[in-house]
C-alpha cells in the first residue's frame, strides 16, 4: 500500500504492493457504489471519509499531495480496466475512501456546464490542488463537498 512504508515518488511499487492496492481499490469501489445507491451523495461521502478505524495510516503533510495524486492515477487506471463504473464521480468517491484511510483530507468538487449540451465533471482536491484532473472545459464550479 502507498503510505504503509515510504516509497519514493516515481519509483514503482513492488508487485505484492500493487496487488494489495488494487484489492483496496476494488473494496473501496464496492463500498462507494453501495453507499451512493443506498444513502445518496452527501451521506456516501461521510461514510467513505470515516476511513477504517484502527487501520488509518499517517502520511506526512509534505507527502500528502504527491500521495494523493499518485493514488488518483492508480484509481483511474485500475477502475478503467475493470468492468466497473470508472466515470469521474465514482473515481472521486473511491479516492476519497483511500485518502481517508491515509489521514488525508479532500474535497469533492462538482462542476457543471448548463445549456443545450449539458456536461458535468467531478474531481477531488486537497488544500485547493486537484488530485484528479479537473478536465471539464468552460464549466462553472457549483458545489464543493
Amino acid at each position: 500500500m502507498i503510505g504503509a512504508r515510504r516509497i519514493p515518488a516515481g519509483r514503482p511499487l513492488p508487485v505484492i504492493a500493487k496487488l494489495a492496492l488494487a484489492s483496496e481499490i476494488v473494496a473501496a469501489y464496492a463500498r462507494a457504489r453501495w453507499s451512493l445507491r443506498r444513502r445518496g451523495l452527501r451521506d456516501a461521502l461521510d461514510t467513505l471519509r470515516s476511513g477504517a478505524p484502527g487501520r488509518q495510516m499517517t502520511i506526512s503533510p509534505d507527502d500528502r499531495l504527491a500521495v494523493g495524486r499518485r493514488l488518483g492515477r492508480t484509481v483511474r487506471r485500475t477502475l478503467g480496466i475493470l468492468p466497473a463504473d470508472s466515470r469521474c464521480l465514482m473515481c472521486s468517491l473511491v479516492l476519497t475512501r483511500l485518502l481517508a484511510q491515509r489521514g488525508i483530507d479532500s474535497e469533492l468538487v462538482i462542476s457543471v456546464r448548463p445549456g443545450e449540451r449539458f456536461a458535468a465533471h467531478a474531481w477531488l482536491e486537497h488544500e485547493g490542488a486537484a488530485l484528479l484532473p479537473p478536465d471539464a472545459p468552460s464549466s462553472e464550479r457549483l458545489v464543493t463537498l
